[in-house]
């Protein structure tokens, strides 16, 4: 059976989890259910042997011109690319999502990448001349040091690549935790990088589970950490990253709501629905798994036009160009939707669809479940407040504007939103008003590019600063600022030269 390595200074590092009978974590194929590989789970010692290679590593790449850190950023785009097709047959055969999906969730990384080659611009600083008498003032960014990704199984390559994309081109080194559930594609995105001419250590790779989350948690040699996971688990990194004085970004869960108003264009809608809430199976921290139409006309109507849709759903295997989504990623993960399905019927909501039972033929054993639709779910419900994850939209009906922008605005989470009208100046009101971090004004997923920032709030984000754009390249570095002024005098012998770049 395949074994899939830790990943350190530019080398795969097998450590004692394989040669004195450690811990591994099985690494699943959900169109089958069978498992395909096993993964090295970290022990302390391997993880320090990590970021004492990143901190050897981070003194010369940060002396390094960031015009030469640019080009090594052109470069692992373009390698990127070149091995497109291959990274998004891995990531499918790992996570279960569609191969467009998997092709997007490389794009989307990329576009980050395509961010940080432009790090010589984004770094320079300001300057104010004459200050006071005969004093300058001027800024400068500088890295942090060695640097810390936590990423989650939704997104191996996009989330892995809006931490260290940033993070390496402003000078830091990196150390990559990704979720044990699908590592490969993050171990061949350290490859690529060396390949693109980043020294070894700069991109090291550490598999593992809370044993080497509390490693990096606790290590004095990492200065950063970033995380997108769980809201509890976010919070506990949150904590326990700060309180051992590491900046800290963690990134939680959501429930974002979609509401359409009753100009909206339902055949858009209702597309933009079916795409957002059961696309990737429902698996993304931005899909839309709540639909709150206003006006009861509006309500029905929409419920009618969502059944029709479901129903040319197609669910297949990861490799199928005529599947609209896969399986979820694992046996437990099936589970737990299916119990959130049997809570809301519990609770009295109307399970308009139920995907339960669905089976793939040729495939039982994968981890498959169909879409599934709520109607007359309340925001008591458990199944409201939580999130579920996976493919179930939930109709939860509102009679007037200010009912509906009530909701995403008291909800625990606050990541994203959107709102579905041709009413621009109904728009205009909910954008501004609503409190949740992104907004989407007949855009289903309102994730950002990447050069503006992506963050929620409330209990959907913990830390002050978002990933990616400005903001990202804020958080992996500190600023220093410097007052100058240089005395009179005797400046014969001098020489006066015009600076090069070499």
């Amino acid at each position: 059976m395949r074994t899939i390595s830790h990943f350190v200074n530019g080398q795969a590092l097998e450590g004692s989890s394989i040669e004195k009978g450690g811990r591994f974590g099985d690494v699943f194929n959900p169109n089958t259910g069978e498992i395909q590989a096993r993964v090295a789970l970290a022990t302390d010692a391997e993880l320090d042997a990590a970021v004492r290679a990143a901190a050897a590593a981070q003194i010369g790449w940060a002396a390094t011109n960031p015009q030469r850190r640019a080009r090594v950023m052109f470069e692992f785009k373009r390698l990127i690319e070149r091995d497109m097709n291959a990274l998004a047959e891995i990531l499918s055969s790992e996570h279960g999502k569609v191969i467009a999906d998997s092709k997007g969730d490389i794009q989307r990384g990329l576009e980050v990448i395509e961010f940080a080659c432009g790090i010589p611009h984004i770094l320079k600083g300001e300057y104010t001349e004459g200050a006071g008498p005969g004093i300058d003032v001027y800024s400068m960014r500088q890295p942090l040091g060695v640097c810390a990704g936590i990423t989650p199984f939704n997104f191996p390559a996009m989330i892995p690549m809006w931490m260290f994309g940033i993070s390496i081109a402003v000078g830091n080194t990196f150390i990559l935790k990704p979720s044990e559930k699908d590592p490969t594609v993050p171990v061949k995105l350290a490859e690529l990088m060396m390949e693109a001419g980043a020294p070894a250590g700069v991109l090291n790779v550490v598999h593992g589970d809370k044993t080497a989350v509390d490693a990096i948690l606790t290590h004095p040699l990492i200065r950063a950490v970033s995380f997108v996971g769980s809201s509890d688990i976010a919070h506990y990194v949150y904590q326990t990253g700060t309180a051992h004085g590491k900046r800290v970004q963690a990134m939680g869960g959501a429930k974002n709501h979609g509401i359409v108003l009753p100009d909206a264009d339902l055949d858009q809608v209702v597309k933009d629905l079916s795409g957002a809430a059961f696309g990737s199976a429902g698996e993304r921290c931005m899909a839309l798994p709540v639909v709150v139409p206003v006006g009861k006309k509006t309500g029905d109507e929409l419920r009618e036009r969502m059944v029709a849709e479901i129903e040319t759903l197609q669910v297949g295997i990861s490799s199928d160009p005529a599947a609209h989504y896969g399986p979820v990623v694992s046996a437990a993960h099936r589970a737990k939707v299916a119990d959130y399905i049997q809570i809301g019927v519990d609770e009295g909501a109307e399970l308009v669809v139920d995907g339960r039972d669905f089976s793939l033929q040729g495939f039982e054993k994968g981890f498959f479940i169909g879409p599934s639709l709520f109607d007359g779910v309340k925001k008591g419900m458990r199944t409201y407040q939580e999130e579920i994850f996976g493919p179930v939209l939930q109709i939860v009906r509102a009679e007037t504007f200010e009912e509906a922008l009530a909701l995403p605005s008291e909800h625990q989470y606050g990541n994203g939103v959107a709102i579905f009208t041709r009413n621009g100046r109904a728009a205009r009101e909910f954008a501004s008003r609503v409190n949740v971090g992104m907004v989407g004004i007949n855009v289903p997923i309102p994730v950002p590019v990447a050069y503006h920032t992506f963050g929620g709030w409330k209990r959907s984000a913990f830390g002050d600063t978002n990933q990616h754009g400005v903001e990202g390249v804020k958080f992996y570095t500190k600023v220093k600022t410097i007052t100058a002024r240089w005395p009179e005098g005797d400046h014969e012998g001098d020489a006066f030269v015009i600076p090069t770049m070499k």
